[in-house]
């Protein structure tokens, strides 16, 4: 079984984060969300990955992954460039497949239970098509499935105006090689992509042994701030560790904290869950519950909660951060001589005052 991660799309929904790298390589509890993916994958014993390239700084992926050794795999890259559809992302693959069953897996999707209930169930019923499903409440956004009388899957449709069910496509799926076939003989759509779901309603039509499987447990689609915060807090509530490697210096650390090496948290309050980074400087603030704050980041005085602060970012007197999420580098700094707001902000940032 081989491993196919897309790494694609423009994210312009979680813009301006993504006008300096791919929303895949967003921190969720301090990791990137791919990097669930890929050790999910590796989990049920996937060792070959391909990671398929958009046109958002890929270079960034390469380097974060490179060969894939130190996340024990062993990866390899396909440059798929302009968004042209999951089929088309897939196609590019076909090589490194080659006559491999395949797992498909959206990089910026995560799993509560992970894949491993499902993966047993493609191979045990010797599907030649698997796909996962969950009851959503605005379907219309998704690919969604309509079933007969008897249960049984018999069309798959695309953002659907009038959704057949509410049962959503997941965003992983299980091939066998005979879907590269299927996607050659594919038309792009109004869109100009080719759909994954063309795909598998043609596995469907020409009676291929296509099968289908509802999530346990959540599912998050992370294309929007709010699903980024909510996945944090998710990921921290479920997976948090109490890990203190770091100082704390007249400060306490209450529950499930992780703090990274080299951090120095001082004169400081950190409730968990909560994930403080390395080389961090905590002073004389409150880091409260499902909190994330990457690397080399610095907060004086102030009172946090609710928030992914990623690296670098400076936060100084700020009175009450929550449900935030701060960019690499960024500052948000009162000025105490003056009550008035200086703001230097790019394009599509937002500002709640």
């Amino acid at each position: 079984m081989k491993g196919v991660i897309l790494h694609g799309g423009a994210g312009t929904r979680l813009r301006p984060l993504t006008f300096s790298g791919p929303k895949q390589l967003i921190p969720v509890a301090n990791k990137p969300i791919s990097q669930y993916v890929l050790e999910d994958l590796r989990s049920i014993g996937v060792i070959d990955v391909a990671i398929v390239l958009g046109e958002t700084f890929p270079e960034l992926v390469q380097q974060y992954y490179g060969d894939g050794s130190r996340f024990r795999v062993r990866i390899s890259y396909v440059h798929q460039g302009k968004p042209l559809g999951i089929a088309h992302a897939i196609y590019l693959c076909r090589d490194i497949v080659q006559d491999d069953s395949f797992i498909v897996y959206l990089g910026d999707n995560l799993l509560q239970k992970g894949v491993k209930k499902y993966f047993e169930k493609f191979l045990v019923n010797d599907y030649d098509c698997m796909i996962l499903l969950k009851e959503v409440d605005d379907p219309s956004r998704f690919g969604v499935a309509e079933f007969d009388d008897k249960g049984s899957l018999v069309k798959l449709v695309e953002k659907p105006k009038v959704p057949p069910s509410r049962f959503a496509l997941a965003g992983v799926y299980f091939f066998k090689p005979v879907v590269f076939e299927i996607i050659k003989g594919l038309k792009p759509s109004w869109r100009g992509e080719l759909e994954i779901t063309d795909a598998i309603q043609t596995m469907l039509e020409k009676g291929y042994k296509v099968g289908y499987s509802f999530v346990d447990g959540w599912w998050l689609d992370t294309g929007k701030k709010d699903d980024i915060l909510y996945a944090n807090l998710l990921i921290l509530d479920e997976f948090g560790v109490r890990e203190i490697k770091g100082e704390l210096i007249d400060s306490k650390a209450e529950g499930r904290v992780s703090v990274g090496e080299g951090s120095k948290i001082i004169n400081s309050n950190i409730r968990g869950p909560a994930a403080i980074g390395s080389n961090c400087i905590i002073q004389d603030s409150f880091i409260g519950p499902y909190t994330s704050i990457g690397d080399n980041a610095r907060v004086f005085n102030s009172s946090i909660e609710c928030s992914i602060v990623l690296e670098g970012a400076c936060i100084d007197h700020v009175d009450r951060l929550e449900e935030s999420l701060v960019g690499r580098n960024a500052r948000i700094v009162k000025n105490r001589a003056s009550n008035a707001v200086r703001l230097h902000i790019g394009d599509y940032s937002e500002i709640e005052l």
